[in-house]
């Protein structure tokens, strides 16, 4: 058994499944959903009904994108991974509104059960993607309204207690989002999964961001203005190995994430009514505001000059400003050391 799963390139791993596929996952959900909405409302704010129409052709190819995404990242043989397209339809439509977690979960079953059978057979033409198909969409039906309103359920019960309990729920969930960021996993795809939105998802949006430009000012003394773009709207994951040899370097992001949440939760009153994948999307690429604004329009918001102002100190100056603060007091007690946040760029 083991020599056939090593043959068929099956692995069953976290680093695989939690990481690699999860991560693959987010892309694919970058590439269709939340690019479309972007797409989507620049057409509506200049009235380009084209645009519009595009941006809803995107959109409406999350499913298929996003399980495809998850087979290259799985390493599908070709036939695999075409008939994914299939199976990521079916259990996107079938989860609702947790359907991310219901791809991700049904995707990785599905392109497994089609490894295993991929080019055993003479008519591998025929079997791959039956196999692969039938396994994917016979799970879509039975277990994706399941796995769907599971997620979707945790994920309403976190934006619940976020409305109650603004302060305490704005701080655990920037620190853990924005923690999560910068780990090697994707915080995107986590938010997709649990349709973090609303009040939760401005609080996710904060500890994204106190983290990628966190990292991003308080580095600047190491790596100039190639690591304050690279962190700042790349990603803070490139201080990882970092990290790893000197974990105290985190304290500065996580201290002012746990500062600038529950600001954005209880004085801003920010909310993220835009894709839920933007939620855990921070600066990268301005996508954490891009969300911001599209959920504004809507939901047919009137935005006023202090809902600007929120998103920039949010999104930008207390990260900045309090990140670097907190770094140089750690640098002067010796916690930080010169090179301890260089970046191989």
């Amino acid at each position: 058994m083991k020599e056939f799963l090593k043959r068929k390139n099956i692995e069953f791993s976290a680093k695989r499944y939690g990481i690699d596929a999860l991560s693959a996952m987010a892309q694919g959900l970058f590439a269709s959903l939340l690019i479309g909405t972007i797409i989507k409302t620049l057409g509506q704010q200049l009235g380009i009904e084209l645009l519009v129409r595009i941006g809803s052709y995107a959109s409406a190819a999350q499913g298929y994108a996003m399980a495809i995404s998850i087979g290259f990242a799985l390493q599908c043989p070709p036939l695999v991974l075409f008939s994914l397209a299939a199976v990521g339809g079916a259990a996107c439509e079938c989860g609702g509104a947790g359907g991310p977690l219901a791809v991700l979960v049904i995707t990785i079953i599905a392109a497994e059960c089609g490894k295993a059978v991929s080019k055993e057979t003479k008519i591998d033409i025929i079997v791959t993607p039956l196999v692969t198909i039938l396994i994917g969409c016979l799970l879509s039906v039975s277990i994706a309204p399941y796995i769907g309103k599971a997620a979707s359920s945790v994920g309403q019960i976190i934006m619940w207690a976020t409305e109650q309990q603004p302060f305490l729920m704005g701080i655990i969930i920037s620190v853990v989002v924005g923690i999560a960021l910068t780990l090697p996993i994707s915080s995107a795809a986590i938010c997709a999964a649990l349709s973090l939105t609303g009040l939760a998802g401005g609080a996710a949006v904060a500890g994204c961001c106190a983290q990628m430009v966190g990292f991003a000012v308080m580095s600047f003394k190491e790596n100039k203005w190639g690591g304050l773009l690279a962190q700042g709207i790349g990603t803070s994951m490139l201080q990882m190995g970092n990290i790893v040899k000197n974990p105290r370097i985190w304290l500065p992001p996580i201290l002012c994430s746990a500062i600038t949440g529950p600001i954005a939760t209880c004085l801003f009153r920010l909310e993220m009514n835009g894709a839920a994948i933007s939620s855990g999307m921070g600066t990268c690429g301005l996508v954490g505001q891009i969300g911001v604004y599209t959920g504004w329009v809507d939901t047919g918001k009137v935005i006023t000059l202090f809902d600007w102002i929120g998103l920039l100190l949010i999104s930008f100056v207390l990260p900045a400003v309090l990140t670097w603060a907190f770094g140089l007091l750690l640098r002067q007690i010796g916690w930080i050391k010169e090179g301890d946040l260089k970046l191989d760029l």
